[in-house]
């Protein structure tokens, strides 16, 4: 890593053991890393027996890249670079060789941004399939009070109605159930807005057409064994992805996908004035 006072920390998980490491940019901003990734969903696909719900990427053991390949010009110097490989179990439930990388960088604003690059290593000479999602979670003060703007209009697949095709009919995106949908060739940046802490996360993303939006709610919850029975209330994934369309690599190409949050105030953020704002200007 480079650049001026910013540093990578190395520390140590109390409760699994596991190295963790630690961003910490110039002015303050500060972002954590778990090697063993839970926010990547690398889809294969294949006829190859049984794989992961969200593929195998997301449960895996990075490492740290020590000598990653120039990636695009950014405004970070505060940044660490993971890599995974196949090992030889997952070759058994799908057989390509490929390089995963991850660059995960801090802006000197504190935007997140993340970078990740498939490379098909195939010697057979056969190409691959995959689809890829960002698993990011947004921590919200009540779901039923946050909504999603820059969706409105657009196509999405309700995987809670078996895949069906839908078209969002609201002017954003809002919640008062169970919600797990993937949202065809949204724009370049959506918003996230969460009006009782009064702040917008802003995500923009390029390489990556489809935008999955998912909340367990109440009874779903009950049923996953690493979530509280309350947490859904908190909570929001929302995440840039290539769901619908497969990438297809033959060997030596290699795909790039990439994810920037940022956090604002809420008050104006997708072109929209919050409501509240509205209300509270009414009033005057």
């Amino acid at each position: 890593m480079a650049g001026g006072v910013s540093s990578v920390e190395v520390v140590k998980d109390g409760a699994t053991g596991l190295e963790k490491l630690v961003l910490r940019e110039a002015h303050g901003c500060s972002v954590q890393v778990d090697p063993l990734s839970s926010t990547l969903a690398f889809s294969c696909i294949g006829n190859h027996g049984v794989l992961e719900q969200h593929g195998f990427a997301r449960n895996r053991l990075w490492s740290v890249d020590e000598t990653p390949p120039p990636f695009p010009a950014t405004t970070s110097n505060c940044h660490i670079d993971l890599i995974l490989k196949q090992s030889p179990e997952d070759l058994k439930i799908w057989p390509h060789s490929f390089e995963f990388r991850l660059r995960v960088a801090l802006s000197p604003t504190g935007d997140l941004m993340l970078t990740s690059r498939i490379k098909n290593t195939n010697a057979d000479g056969k190409p691959f399939k995959f689809g890829f999602s960002y698993n990011t979670y947004f921590s919200v003060s009540d779901i039923s009070e946050v909504r999603v703007e820059g969706l409105e209009t657009l196509d999405y697949i309700d995987n809670l109605q078996c895949g069906k095709r839908c078209t969002e009919q609201g002017d954003a995106v809002v919640f008062e159930s169970e919600a797990e949908k993937v949202y065809l060739s949204a724009p370049p940046k959506i918003v996230i807005i969460d009006h009782d802490k009064k702040r917008t996360f802003e995500l923009r993303k390029e390489g990556l057409p489809d935008v999955v939006v998912w909340n367990p709610w109440d009874r779903k919850a009950k049923t996953i064994l690493d979530f509280g029975e309350e947490e859904y209330k908190c909570m929001l994934c929302v995440g840039a992805a290539n769901a619908e369309k497969p990438i297809t690599l033959r060997p030596g190409e290699e795909w790039q996908g990439r994810q920037e949050i940022s956090v604002v105030p809420s008050s104006y953020s997708s072109g929209q004035w919050d409501p509240e704002i509205i209300h509270r200007i009414q009033d005057i």
